[in-house]
């Protein structure tokens, strides 16, 4: 790669629903809230809405998750280095590469496939959709997946040390500060965690039932962690307390879908990151992935919490 600005060699039926398009998303962007398709390290800071389209910024946060534990900021932070998000006006550099994340052609081949949502047939590096995918597979297939070699991930792009470390002061910059998580969120954590592999069970509260449901999930997470809340997905929904929106998540929140604040049908646990542990749907075990809090069916996060002085409730 060659930078055109950096010159470097209910528990009941718990469902999950579609990702709404990319347009859909452009609001909820512009108003940092969020948190899913994926991977994110931290809401958008200040300094990341008023820098990046909100357009580009959504795409950034779609394409993490092709690269589990990749952080959207970095994918940003390389969008900023090469195009300055497709600002540039010709996006073409002297040495061949194109497009907004400045790929070689023969390079991007290599990346382009599957066919990102709403990409282009055959996909193109001039194509945003296209290129911001295609360059988290990139980064991923170079050391970013679970930030094993996030260095050497970004070096394989352009191979310089300065180019790294640009990249990462960018991302720093994009990144709004992190919640810590309370105790209980973070046992809360630990248990769900534990049960990864445990078969989806409808009505399922642990081992005993041979599995979980979405909300059967969350009630023992939080009973583990000495919180006590409701048994059904709509009933944790109702009990609160709810985030404001555009409210960053922390590790522990519920987030809650369906088809309106009244008809919850399936919740998840939020892990950071832009992940969350669910027990998904029968035939399906509890899985870690992408929190998908972009889609059209999220209604919103609850931050269980013991009561003053500890203890269940």
């Amino acid at each position: 790669m060659s930078s055109l600005f950096t010159k470097a060699a209910g528990g009941i039926g718990c469902t999950v629903l579609a990702l709404p398009p990319l347009g859909a998303l452009i609001l909820a962007a512009l108003l940092g809230g969020l948190s899913s398709g994926g991977s994110m390290a931290a809401a958008p800071s200040t300094h990341a809405l008023a820098d990046i389209p909100a357009s580009m910024l959504v795409l950034y946060q779609r394409a993490a998750p092709e690269c589990p534990g990749l952080s959207w900021t970095i994918l940003a932070a390389i969008g900023k280095v090469e195009t300055d998000h497709a600002r540039h006006s010709t996006m073409t550099s002297s040495a061949g590469a194109v497009g907004p994340m400045q790929f070689l052609p023969s390079t991007f081949q290599s990346y382009a496939y599957p066919v990102p949502p709403g990409g282009k047939t055959p996909p193109t590096p001039w194509d945003p959709i296209d290129a911001v995918y295609a360059a988290a597979r990139l980064l991923c297939a170079n050391g970013a997946r679970h930030g094993k070699n996030l260095r050497g991930a970004i070096w394989h792009y352009n191979h310089s040390d300065a180019y790294v470390n640009q990249v990462l002061r960018i991302a720093d910059t994009y990144a709004g500060a992190a919640r810590a998580p309370t105790a209980a969120a973070a046992g809360a954590v630990a248990f769900a965690r534990a049960q990864l592999g445990t078969p989806y069970v409808w009505g399922g509260n642990g081992p005993a039932d041979g599995g979980f449901d979405c909300s059967g999930l969350t009630h023992a997470a939080y009973r583990t962690a000495g919180v006590t809340i409701p048994r059904v997905a709509q009933a944790q929904y109702d009990h609160g307390p709810h985030l404001a929106k555009g409210m960053q998540l922390a590790p522990g929140d519920l987030l809650f879908f369906g088809t309106s604040p009244h008809a919850i049908t399936h919740v998840s646990l939020y892990t950071g990151d832009g992940q969350a542990i669910e027990a998904p749907r029968p035939g399906a075990v509890v899985r870690e992935g992408p929190a998908n809090t972009t889609a059209s069916s999220f209604q919103g996060a609850t931050r269980p919490s013991a009561p003053e002085g500890g203890g269940a409730r």
